[in-house]
């Protein structure tokens, strides 16, 4: 399958590459995401050294680098230049670059290489001040995947490197509209599906056949032993931790539900309450679980927390094949999915069809033109539970209401929201407005005064 999409990431590195400046841009973004497949793509027909750093020691990281700077500059000699660091090899390669050409040094990985070599940001800097950044021929790149990492030791100000960024990319999943191109030919519905499943990874929407059903792909692709996805998130967790067990816990309650506080976790997970804030920052740090508060129109007290498993896979996964794994050799995929996923299926995917309307909520506001900047959410209380909220500056809030599966009667759904509306806390007096988001059209046409509107599965694809 051809490049899909990161028009903007990949316009942002060729700028910097056309530019008579030096750049430095730090790239970052959880595993799987996409972005060795960037800078690649990016190097295709240019003066580009791309180096992957790895959990090694420094001496044999430091030979291959050499090995792949000779393959670069078409300096075979530097594959066996003897020297004693980092600091000698990149002034070595740096000497080997053509006068009057542009370099693109493209660091991958790079979290291992530091790991191995602590003392490489500070060379790096070092050089960056004293000749990089004056020579106007370099493009450096820095590529990590462990987020909390990046921002310390590359973002933060407690870093060699900090302030000498000339820009950044923070690589995101793919939204559910880039997703669906990647199975063009699928009705929306199963290009949701997928999306609730993969999430906006690009490997693992690859691992989706689009000549099979979501269904199929879901028993092919994980539910048999064999399968592309069917270790993922298990080798995904060792290649970042040390001890599983906690964190599979942790991945265990959170896959059972909704947004689950401190407490409720503890309770779930048998983990002491005391172990759980490192285990969930480790987590957030890599970009799978993720910290939320009700949003309303009042602060949001600390007390209010909680948290989601914010990555699809793994959220798939902890829910319907780690806990079954025995079973699942047993039966086999096909009867594995027919016995175990598919009762409680479309009802995993009414939680999932919540995200996507709430991702969708920004780009309806786009193409309704609404001014201003704006917050979008959800809402939890002991009374009520909102699945969609868009705080705006303007004085209106949007509250949503998700509808994956059957629908009812417009006016019994017309009552509910206008039960959660009243019960919503809006002590600024902000104009509400009622959505309804839903997998299928509502039966017959829309009274004039309906509060509601309403947005179909289809209607959130085609949007500009």
């Amino acid at each position: 399958m051809s490049f899909v999409g990161r028009t903007r990431e990949l316009a942002l590195l060729d700028d910097a590459w056309k530019a008579r400046t030096s750049a430095f841009l730090p790239v970052y973004g959880r595993r799987r995401v996409g972005k060795s497949e960037l800078l690649v793509h990016f190097a295709a027909g240019k003066r580009a050294l791309y180096f992957v750093g790895k959990q090694a020691p420094a001496e044999v990281q430091l030979a291959e680098f050499l090995q792949v700077a000779a393959r670069a500059l078409g300096e075979p000699l530097l594959a066996n230049a003897r020297v004693t660091g980092w600091g000698e090899a990149l002034d070595l390669v740096w000497g080997r670059v053509p006068a009057g050409e542009k370099l693109a040094l493209l660091i991958d990985e790079y979290q291992w290489l530091a790991e191995a070599s602590p003392e490489l940001p500070s060379l790096l800097q070092e050089r960056w001040d004293r000749v990089w950044k004056q020579s106007g021929r370099l493009l450096l790149v820095l590529c990590g995947s462990y987020l909390g990492f990046m921002e310390r030791e590359v973002l933060g100000a407690k870093s060699p490197l900090f302030g000498r960024r000339t820009g950044q990319i923070l690589l995101r999943p793919f939204g559910y509209r880039e997703a669906a191109l990647f199975h063009r030919g699928w009705s929306r519905v199963e290009q949701a599906r997928a999306y609730a499943i993969c999430g906006g990874v690009p490997a693992y929407l690859l691992a989706f056949d689009p000549a099979r059903s979501v269904e199929q792909n879901v028993a092919a692709a994980l539910l048999d032993d064999a399968g592309a996805l069917a270790r993922e998130p298990e080798f995904l967790l060792r290649e970042e931790l040390r001890e599983l067990a906690p964190y599979h816990a942790v991945l265990s309650a959170l896959a059972e539900g909704r947004s689950l506080p401190a407490g409720e976790i503890s309770r779930r997970s048998g983990l002491e309450s005391r172990r759980l804030p490192y285990l969930l920052n480790t987590l957030g740090e890599l970009g799978y679980v993720q910290r939320r508060q009700p949003l309303s129109g009042v602060p949001a007290g600390v007390r209010n927390a909680a948290y989601a498993l914010d990555d699809p896979l793994l959220r798939f996964w902890f829910r319907f094949v780690f806990p079954q794994q025995s079973t699942l050799r047993l039966l086999g995929p096909r009867r594995s999915f027919t016995e175990l996923v598919k009762p409680e299926f479309e009802s995993y995917l009414g939680g999932c069809f919540e995200r996507l309307a709430r991702e969708a909520l920004a780009a309806l506001y786009a193409a309704e033109g609404v001014p201003g900047a704006f917050e979008i959410g959800e809402y939890w209380d002991r009374q009520v539970q909102v699945d969609v909220v868009g705080r705006r500056s303007d004085g209106w809030m949007d509250l949503g209401e998700c509808k994956w599966g059957a629908t009812g009667g417009r006016a019994a759904i017309e009552a509910e929201l206008a039960r959660k509306a009243a019960l919503f806390p809006n002590p600024r007096q902000a104009t509400l407005q009622l959505r309804l988001f839903t997998r299928t059209p509502l039966a017959g046409a829309a009274p004039a005064t309906a509060r509601v509107r309403v947005h179909t599965l289809e209607e959130l694809y085609d949007l500009p």
